[in-house]
This record gives C-alpha cells, structure tokens and sequence, in this order.
C-alpha cells in the first residue's frame, strides 16, 4: 500500500477507471465524493451515482455534499495527502485545494487547454475532430487551468459515438493513474503551463443543444452532432412538434433532391431522413412518450404515414 492518504472526486461511470486503477495499485483510498443522488423516471426513483456503487462495493465511505463550498470541512477533516478527481461535476473550493500535502489533480479527457469543462468528449465529436488527449493536469481555482502533467493522445474514429469515446478512453486513464501518478508524486513531472489565449471552453450540454436541426446544418455537421450525444443525453429531431431521438444512425452521402429533413422512407433496416449533402440513416429511435425501438418496427407502424413529412 502506498503511504498516501487519497480522497477520490468523480460522479459517472467515466470515473470508476480512476477509482479501479488507484485500488488496483494499492494506494490507500481513505474517501470517495460524488455529487447527490439522483430522482430518475416518471416514478422519481432515487438512483445512486455510478462511482457511489462502485465505492460502496469496494467498503469505501462515500460523501455527497450538495455544494461542496458549503461543507468543506467534511473533506479537510478526512486529512488527505492527496485528492485526485475525475469527472466530479463540481469546483474544488480553493481551501480544499490548498489542503493536501501533495496537492490535488484532475484526470481530463482532452487536449488541454482546448475544451476546458463538463463535456469535453461530447464537443469534440460535435466538432468533428479527429484526436483527443487525456490529460493528468493541476488543480487550479480556475476550472480546467492548472498545469498538465502528463498527456495521452486518443485518435476519434470517424463513427464513434460519445459513449463509445468514453469507454475507449478508460484505459488511458488507468494508465495515466498506473504509470504517471507515482511520478508525479515523487516530484518527477513539473508540469507545462497552459496558454489561457489558447483556451476552447467546452460547458455541460444544453437541453436545446440536444436538437439536430435539418433545415441549417449540413450532413456531416448533423451526424457528428447526433453522434457526439449518443447516448447521453440522445440527440433527437422535432416532427410535427413531436420528438424522436435517434438512438442509432449512420450517414449516405451524394445529392438528395429532397428538401433537408424530409422522410424519405425506409430502407432496409434504417428510416431514411434528406439533408443536405445526402442522407441520415436512422435504425433505432425513441418516439415521444415511447420506448426505444428499431425504425422499422415504429416505420411500420405509428412511423408509417411519415413519408415525405419533414423534420425541422
């Protein structure tokens, strides 16, 4: 066991690799916090965060402050050595930071100082980039600012959706925590400054972000758009003021006569959509007020007098 007392910072599953690859090293994890629990569904059913069950699996006492600069000596009184975080959700109090005797870092999926905050993975499949990085940067007041330590590329495949980018993000964090965090604390990573003029902020995304909009946004922009947000929080369009998320897609592209966001059909498998530089090929959706289903089965039926309609 390392002689280092840790306090864990992270919230979604995305954050359970940290956790795993500290314990798989053996470093003394005193504490976990993770942001409040959650009411899900129509029933409002109290749903425990993805870390809180993976800590409390492990016997690993767990905090949930609601504003973590409301209550911080619940964290100092913990006495940590070392607070590492990894998609907590929150700003660390500048008193909790200066706090550890090794300071605080954060794990942050890419390529610093570009996309600094809450959805970095999403905004850069938005975008359209080819690479990301993850980054074992500093702590700082200012979110996302502190120096990088360590950086691991991460090529984006031209299909993958947000959800997979975070799952084929997961070993390189257990990498950064295997192979760079002891350097770290033996003083061996001095860290590069970030360039603030070179700053891209990347915030949470917003419930009106989650629209694809056909009538302004080209083929390739409409694909990465929805696919940057697959599966969380799902992309979806507005046919006849109704919404349907796009659950699973792919693009053709050539000329489409149509106008963009009409409802060419089905084809196969996928329920065919016109835009602007070819075609969206939507195979799973989820009507409004519906469960998830492949497009053919809701073509053929509550889908199946749509042709020619358009999406907005």
């Amino acid at each position: 066991m390392i002689d280092c007392r840790v306090v864990f910072f992270g919230t979604p599953a995305f954050s359970i690799a940290a956790l795993e690859a500290l314990l798989a090293d053996h470093w003394q994890v005193i504490a976990a916090v993770s942001q409040p629990d959650k009411e899900v569904g129509r029933k409002r059913v109290l749903q425990k965060t993805k870390l809180k069950e993976y800590a409390e699996a492990h016997d690993i006492p767990v905090l949930q402050p609601v504003r973590l600069k409301d209550s911080p000596s619940d964290i100092l009184n913990l006495h940590p050595d070392l607070i590492v975080t990894c998609a907590y959700g929150q700003l660390i109090p500048e008193v909790i930071l200066k706090a550890p005797k090794y300071g605080c870092v954060n794990i942050h999926p890419s390529p610093l100082p570009k996309y600094r905050g809450g959805a970095p993975v999403q905004r850069a499949i938005m975008n359209g980039d080819p690479s990301t990085e993850v980054c074992l940067m500093e702590m700082a007041k200012k979110m996302d600012s502190g120096r990088v330590y360590a950086r691991i590329p991460h090529a984006i495949g031209p299909d993958v959706t947000g959800t997979q980018l975070f799952e084929e993000l997961k070993p390189d964090v257990r990498r950064l925590i295997h192979e760079y965090l002891p350097m770290y604390l033996e003083g061996k990573l001095p860290g590069e400054a970030q360039d603030d003029a070179l700053a891209v902020l990347a915030p949470n995304i917003e419930r009106d972000e989650e629209q694809l909009h056909f009538q302004s946004e080209s083929l390739t922009v409409l694909y990465n758009h929805a696919r940057g947000l697959i599966e969380d929080p799902m992309p979806y369009g507005l046919l006849e003021g109704k919404r349907i998320k796009f659950c699973r897609i792919a693009k053709k592209e050539g000329i489409c006569e149509k106008e963009p966001g009409t409802v060419l059909g089905l084809s196969g498998r996928a329920l065919e959509i016109a835009a602007d530089g070819g075609v969206l090929q939507v195979y799973e959706l989820q009507p409004e007020g519906k469960q998830r289903m492949a497009a053919s089965a809701w073509f053929n039926g509550a889908g199946r007098n749509t042709v020619g309609r358009q999406f907005e």
